[in-house]
């Protein structure tokens, strides 16, 4: 499990148009990196709506922005056409891929049956490639102000 001092796997991601995007691409950079479960769904669309709408100030503060869930390319570039999205989705859809990495693809369980699923996680990674901070099971009211102000810490 991925926590504060780690370096994130260099793990191959497919951003929507099909390109690669990895970790390595960040080299450099501070950036913020979230996991969240699905594409257009209430909680996911909210998170996704308030990190575009707060983007421009990220990279005011030389941080970028990257969402990840296991939806499939296309899929992504549905959501974000639907919702007028700015926010940088990858699509994580190996077995081993990135989220197992991490820690975030995780057993869960709902009215008694477990099936695996995404935590919805953020983690915010300095410009050395470790892991600054971590924010694991969150609640989407609130998180990209926190997120946020963290970030202009760093």
């Amino acid at each position: 499990m991925t926590d504060i001092g780690d370096t994130i796997p260099d793990i191959a991601l497919t951003a929507p148009d099909g390109s690669s995007v990895s970790a390595s691409d960040y080299a450099g950079k501070a950036w913020v990196l979230y996991f969240y479960p699905k594409d257009d769904t209430s909680g996911c669309t909210k998170e996704a709506q308030e990190f575009s709408a707060h983007l421009a100030e990220f990279e005011a503060e030389g941080v970028s922005v990257l969402g990840v869930s296991k939806d499939p390319p296309k899929k992504h570039q549905k959501f974000i056409e639907k919702y007028g999205l700015t926010v940088p989705l990858a699509s994580d859809a190996e077995t081993d891929g990135l989220a197992e990495a991490m820690g975030v693809w995780i057993e869960k369980s709902m009215y008694g049956k477990k099936y695996m699923g995404m935590d919805r996680s953020t983690f915010l990674i300095g410009k050395d490639g470790k892991v600054v901070r971590v924010w694991r099971k969150v609640k989407v009211a609130g998180h990209v102000a926190e997120v946020l102000e963290a970030a202009k810490a760093i």
